[in-house]
């Protein structure tokens, strides 16, 4: 139990840091350390109401004005999405669940180190903002991960740092709030869940704010490849885990 309160605490403080700097990644960085030792679902429960916590201690120390006309499209298509990814959650499979998330670590860190050196997406318009926002919302509700797509989305776009985190910002805390209220209502956090969701409330609270006073003194873009390399080399061992575990299933 001591180990596993270790590993909760771990995640959380990494996380949190890194979501008060750069506005997202939560659920990526904590679910990279939870993945190893926690159930999916409940990793997933911890990573989405870690994600809310931190998300709205961050809103409020780092607050950006926001244009709603390009925020709206993505809101609405989160919610469109955010029912689907809470169904699908508890139909996850914990090696199938730790491929996909090492697929998404390794096709989408290296996609946001190599997409400041690619030309700006124009084509899709508001349509294409809203698909991107439902799968983000789809994502806030298996994990807490709706940040992951949408912000590539917005790096493609060319939107500028502010203008990025002001709509990611307000973005996930809108897709994470109505992920957390489907599942409390539709019964999926046990009580057993309860102190480790203490744990992760008290664990984030100081790195997301020491994170988000870091924001505005030091280079995001420095400190991103870092982070992204890191999520990288993750993502790659867990693929070296679950493949092998689900090529002897087949």
């Amino acid at each position: 139990m001591q180990a596993l309160y270790v590993y909760v605490i771990a995640g959380a403080v990494l996380a949190g840091f890194v979501q008060g700097l750069s506005g997202f990644a939560f659920g990526l960085v904590a679910m990279s350390v939870w993945a190893w030792t926690l159930e999916p679902q409940l990793a997933a429960v911890l990573a989405l109401f870690g994600a809310l916590t931190g998300q709205m201690i961050a809103a409020v120390t780092v607050r950006r004005s926001f244009d709603r006309h390009v925020l709206w499209p993505f809101v609405v298509g989160g919610l469109v999405g955010v029912p689907f990814g809470v169904w699908l959650l508890p139909h996850l499979d914990l090696v199938v669940f730790k491929v996909c998330l090492g697929v998404l670590l390794v096709l989408w860190c290296p996609a946001m180190l190599m997409s400041q050196h690619l030309p700006k997406v124009t084509f899709g318009g508001r349509i294409a903002d809203g698909i991107a926002g439902s799968i983000g919302g789809a994502m806030a509700g298996i994990g807490g991960f709706s940040g992951t797509i949408p912000t590539l989305w917005c790096t493609l776009r060319g939107f500028q740092r502010d203008t990025q985190r002001a709509v990611i910002q307000n973005f996930n805390l809108s897709m994470l709030l109505v992920a957390f209220a489907i599942h409390v209502a539709s019964g999926s956090i046990a009580r057993s869940m309860l102190p480790l969701l203490g744990l992760v409330a008290v664990a984030v609270a100081v790195p997301v704010l020491l994170g988000a006073r870091l924001y505005i003194g030091i280079s995001e873009t420095a400190f991103r490849k870092v982070v992204l390399g890191l999520l990288t080399a993750s993502g790659v061992a867990m693929l070296a885990s679950g493949v092998p575990a689900l090529l002897q299933r087949a």
